[in-house]
């Protein structure tokens, strides 16, 4: 007989075995399939190019967002962090892919560029090297790929990380674009999370509703010549944790 529920993060481990063997895509035994996934680099993967979004960069162009310590979450073959470390960021990037990090740093020594990758989980940063504090925060397809109950740890992240006056900036999958529109309630009910959750303006606006909204729009649809990376199924958006008083 089972009584292993003590804590918050006992409850969350629980809720993740629900989702075995689909866990495997966000947890730390998530190396072998994200492993398979990144072992082609010739894949016509969108998001496989060499080129930073081009919500970064407008942000950046714009001056929302300055140049200081960066974490890119979820890195994969380190697009943006080669990006921010070009414009002078302090760069952290963390992926639980060995094999995305391999790629990443290559890219990195191709590039010149000085950015410090970790393989590991994102929510474990807390204690590490890695523990920030950042005054941006970048995501380009993490958050959707979380299930319902992880969001709780995405925050937590924020709250331990994410300096006062400092930017989350993210891009997932838009409603009625990409990804599954279930109720949360039912991705538990199927343990199953169907390739990654599709959220609404709404919703953003909601869970992020701690942090002061910059802009929140659809990603840009960019040619093959273009410089930058843009799919239209993708919500961006560009939020800032308010200094405290």
């Amino acid at each position: 007989m089972d009584r292993n529920i003590r804590t918050v993060d006992d409850v969350l481990r629980l809720l993740d075995s629900l989702f075995a063997p689909e866990a495997d895509r966000w947890t730390a035994g998530a190396a072998s399939w994200w492993d398979g996934f990144y072992a082609d680099r010739t894949k016509p993967v969108p998001f496989f190019v060499s080129k930073p979004d081009e919500n970064l960069v407008s942000y950046l162009d714009r001056g929302l967002i300055t140049r200081g310590r960066a974490l890119d979450l979820g890195c994969g073959p380190g697009r943006n962090a080669l990006h921010l470390a070009s414009l002078g960021f302090e760069v952290d990037a963390v992926d639980l892919s060995p094999a995305a990090i391999a790629w990443a740093e290559d890219r990195a020594r191709a590039a010149g560029a000085q950015v410090r990758f970790h393989c590991g989980d994102a929510f474990s940063l807390a204690g590490t090297e890695l523990g920030g504090p950042y005054d941006l925060i970048y995501d380009s397809g993490c958050f959707h790929h979380l299930p319902p109950h992880r969001r709780i740890s995405y925050l937590s992240l924020l709250d331990r990380a994410l300096v006062p006056g400092g930017h989350l900036a993210l891009t997932c999958f838009a409603a009625g674009e990409m990804g599954s529109e279930l109720p949360d309630s039912d991705f538990y009910r199927q343990s199953r999370l169907h390739g990654g959750l599709a959220y609404t303006p709404e919703s953003l606006r909601w869970i992020f509703s701690g942090l002061a909204e910059v802009e929140l729009r659809r990603m840009r649809d960019e040619p093959p010549d273009s410089p930058c990376f843009g799919e239209p199924f993708l919500w961006t958006a560009l939020f800032r944790r308010e200094a405290q008083p």
